[in-house]
Parts: C-alpha cells; sequence; structure tokens
C-alpha cells in the first residue's frame, strides 16, 4: 500500500499544462498568471507630493518659521506652469507633480493653510521630505508579477496601475464530478427509506471553485456497472479531471474500479496508507492522446473531502501553472493527546487556538469519516503517525484561517 507522499508523486508525475488565455483584468480574480508581466511605466511617474501642502525649497525654511509668496495653486492631475525660487511656494494636492526648483514638501498641517498671497510655514522642512520619488515603487523593465501567481486583488491593482486591460492567464480546469450508490439522493428530491441527500456533489463544487476550477457535476449514478460506465464515458469526453465519489472499496456494489477498467483507464493505485481516505482510485485515460485523470473518491464525506485537499487538488493547481500546490502548515502544539496508528498517516480534524505566542491544536470531536459537522469546524488537518502526547509539536495542514481573525484591529 502507498503512502500518501508516494501517492501524491504518482498523481503529480506527468501533469499537462492547461493551455493560457486572454481575459479582461476584471475577469481574471483568483486566476493563474500565465506569463511574466513586466513594469511598461515607472511608478510613480514622476516626482510627486505624498501630501496635500506646498512645494518649497528646503532651504528656504532654514530658520523655522518664515513666510513665502504663492506664485501657484497645483491639484492632482495638474502640472505646474512655474518654478519655485528663493521665498516662494507653490500649493500642492497630494499626487501632484513636483515643481521645478522645488525639493521638500511641507504638510499644510504645519502652514497657515493660505492659497494667496503668502503662506506662513512654521516649521523646518528636509530635503526630500514628503516627496515620492519618479520609479520609487516600480522601475520600467521590473518583473511586476511572475507567470503562476495567483491573481489577488493587490495583484490585480498592480496590473491596472500599469495600464494591463487585459492579461493572459492559465484555463480553469473543467472537473466532471459523478457521485455513486443506490442510497443518495440529490438535494431537493424526498428520500426513500434508506437514502439520504448527497453531500458530496456539493463539496466538491465548492472544493474545485477553491482551486481555481470549473464544476460540471453529472449528478448520480446508480450501483450498477453499465450505468457508472455510462456516466463515466460522459465525463471523459467533456472534462479535464474526472472525480468520483462513492463505490471504490471492495464491497459487492462497489463497481467504480471495474468501470475504470471498461471506460480504458489503466488503474495506478487504489489504496493510501492514510486515514481518512484510504480507498482512493486513481488512473489517466488516454483517448486520442488526450490525457485525463480520474480520481475514485471515498463515499464518506470526510473521507471524500481529505482525497481531494490532498491529491485532486494539487493536480489542478499544477496543471494551471502554480508554483505553490499544498495547503498551508503550521506547528502546533497538541492540547491533548491525540491517538493514531504507528505506520498509518493519520490526519485528525483540529481546531487551532492561540497559544502564547505560538498555536495549539484540538481534535473538533469525532474523526469518523461519515461526521462531516466536524470537518465544517475544523480549521485544519493534524498530521499524526502514532500517538501525540499532550504539548508535542504537530504539523497541521491550514483549511481555513479563521482562527487568525481577531476580535479587535490591534491598533490603539
Amino acid at each position: 500500500m502507498l503512502s500518501p507522499r508516494q501517492a501524491l508523486a504518482r498523481v503529480l508525475a506527468d501533469v499537462p499544462r492547461l493551455p493560457t488565455v486572454s481575459v479582461d483584468l476584471a475577469d481574471a480574480w483568483g486566476r493563474t498568471l500565465g506569463e511574466d508581466l513586466v513594469a511598461k511605466i515607472d511608478v510613480p511617474r514622476w516626482d510627486n507630493s505624498a501630501m496635500d501642502g506646498y512645494a518649497v525649497r528646503a532651504a528656504d525654511t532654514a530658520e523655522g518659521e518664515v513666510a513665502l509668496r504663492i506664485v501657484e495653486v497645483i491639484g492632482a492631475g495638474a502640472v505646474a506652469t512655474r518654478a519655485v525660487e528663493k521665498g516662494t511656494a507653490i500649493a500642492i494636492m497630494t499626487g501632484a507633480p513636483i515643481p521645478e526648483g522645488a525639493d521638500a514638501v511641507v504638510m499644510v498641517e504645519d502652514t497657515d493653510r493660505a492659497m494667496t498671497g503668502a503662506v506662513k510655514v512654521r516649521r523646518q522642512a528636509k530635503v526630500g521630505q514628503h516627496v515620492r520619488s519618479r520609479g520609487e515603487d516600480v522601475r520600467v523593465g521590473d518583473l511586476l508579477l511572475a507567470a503562476g501567481t495567483r491573481l489577488g486583488a493587490a495583484a490585480l491593482g498592480v496590473a491596472a496601475s500599469q495600464g494591463f486591460e487585459r492579461v493572459v492567464v492559465s484555463r480553469r480546469p473543467v472537473v466532471a464530478i459523478l457521485s455513486t450508490g443506490d442510497e443518495v439522493v440529490q438535494p431537493g428530491r424526498p428520500l426513500e427509506p434508506g437514502q439520504l441527500w448527497s453531500s458530496n456533489g456539493a463539496t466538491l463544487r465548492g472544493l474545485v471553485i477553491e482551486a481555481g476550477g470549473v464544476p460540471i457535476d453529472v449528478g448520480n449514478a446508480p450501483d450498477r456497472l453499465d450505468a457508472i460506465v455510462e456516466k463515466l464515458n460522459d465525463c471523459l469526453a467533456r472534462a479535464d479531471v474526472v472525480v468520483t465519489t462513492g463505490g471504490v472499496s471492495v464491497g459487492e456494489f462497489d463497481h467504480v474500479k471495474a468501470a475504470f477498467e471498461q471506460v480504458g483507464v489503466p488503474m495506478d493505485f487504489w489504496k493510501v496508507r492514510m486515514k481518512p481516505g484510504k480507498p482512493l482510485a486513481f488512473g489517466v485515460s488516454d483517448r486520442e492522446g488526450s490525457r485525463v485523470p480520474v480520481f475514485g473518491l471515498p463515499g464518506n464525506p470526510v473521507s471524500c473531502m481529505v482525497n481531494f485537499v490532498e491529491f485532486v487538488r494539487p493536480w489542478l493547481l499544477t496543471a494551471m501553472g502554480a508554483k505553490r500546490i499544498h495547503l498551508p502548515t503550521l506547528t502546533c502544539r497538541a492540547g491533548e493527546v491525540i491517538h493514531g496508528v504507528e505506520g498509518r498517516t493519520d490526519l485528525v480534524r483540529v481546531v487551532i487556538e492561540r497559544d502564547g505566542g505560538g498555536f495549539a491544536c484540538r481534535p473538533t470531536g469525532s474523526q469518523s469519516s461519515g461526521v462531516l459537522t466536524s470537518m465544517a469546524r475544523a480549521h485544519g488537518l493534524a498530521i499524526v503517525d502514532g500517538t501525540a502526547q499532550k504539548g508535542s509539536p504537530l504539523t497541521v495542514q491550514v483549511l481555513d484561517t479563521g482562527f487568525l481573525d481577531g476580535d479587535s484591529p490591534g491598533f490603539s
């Protein structure tokens, strides 16, 4: 049986890079940048004022209090038509270019705020004071954003500041989601005795979107080999990745592995030495040169979710050219004894709490693979091999950063 690391290595052994597309900047949030963005202009484009105030010669304020004749008033977007000469000043707004002859800005609070005649400056200015220099942030030719960067709000702002109207990003991977099982009913339909509403479809759709993909939920297939084969063929024709849930164990009604074989997906592996998520099936279809990975995830909702974040998510991010493909990790002290099995990777659902200068973690409660509410409460997955004693350090994969949210802003 493969370890999680061995299984992941097989999953990522031959991931094709998705093609790139050009999109409007307004549609690029969350997308993975497909090429380097290089600065086209200096930022700022000119020396400019960091404050509303008065552009002056610092030497004129050497005495600490002086009256300077106002020769012009300029706002942001305007350019001075006169130079600052000895004994003069130009009223200037934040962002406006520094006039010729000026080498400092006195903020308006240090003056009597006059806009005509003379302004009384009450404090000595130093050369360069409140002046933002040309190219202080970015120089022409600088690397702004590297290929593989996931575009968040700040990155979009950087691109916009350089005049980029469109950017090249990786195409979003299309992920087909197939649930299986006679007992599974889609939400909105009435339940018959022995049936339950499917949670895995909704969970997987959310996980695919979070990873940057486009989910196609093809619904549910009953526990019949022919029905699963028909659905799988449809999925393979429509998607970059296929994810099934249920039917990968060893029961009489577990037909997914046989269906893999019938649709031409050779089984690479189907068991991983981990809990939850042991019965994971993986193979790659190769139809007319189009390679489509197929992940057979367990039907138990926690196992399904854990296997997605450990194996499917890294595949998707790799295909999009992302630089970092794994969940972030923290070192946390075990808040209590956490039991596991020696030689097996146990991924324990935990809540994370601040603990002095570090963090502590505690299990969310029942670790049954059917208790999805414990996953909803979890901030992360503690990686346990054997038994972790109280206070011992554990690596925790972070699922939800909500534990970092504060009840105050932190500043006074």
